[in-house]
């Protein structure tokens, strides 16, 4: 088959054929669209905007609930012990038994302590500042076996 010729003053409004695939000719006449100037928008008008007011002050009796709220004081910081355990839960226990061993060995703990004091832990704002990470995977692991008792 021949190749095909570029389309020429008449043959531009009809398709070209390259095989069995149809490619319409380019448009002689630019759209109404194209050719329509664009009309501009005019400039906004901005206005004073007042300040938020401070996140101290107190909320409106009639707020949302749902909103946050505000913030008197930062969230205490971690005890030593607190720190401590953040750090011990951190690391990984190839052997059953040995995590129990090192909870008596390194807090003077029995486990079922170590795992309350965890618990509550896991609950405070400071813990998840210090370590988000290890505080998002242990809260996971303790829903999961949440959900596995309730069923």
């Amino acid at each position: 088959m021949p190749p095909a010729a570029e389309p020429t003053g008449e043959q531009q409004a009809e398709e070209l054929i390259l095989g069995e695939q149809h490619i319409p000719a380019p448009r002689a006449e630019a759209s109404p669209l194209e050719t329509a100037p664009r009309a501009e928008a005019p400039p906004l008008e901005t206005a004073p905007h007042a300040e938020a007011p401070p996140l101290e002050t107190a909320p409106h009796p009639e707020a949302s609930p749902l909103e946050p709220a505000p913030t008197s004081a930062p969230a205490p910081a971690l005890s030593e012990r607190e720190a401590k355990i953040l750090a011990f839960e951190a690391k990984w226990w190839k052997h059953a038994g040995a995590k129990e061993q090192a909870i008596r060995d390194a807090f003077e703990l029995s486990s079922t302590r170590y795992y309350q004091l965890l618990n509550a832990l896991l609950d405070n704002p400071a813990a998840l500042e210090q370590d988000p990470v290890l505080i998002g995977r242990l809260r996971r692991l303790r829903s999961a076996r949440a959900r596995t008792r309730r069923r």
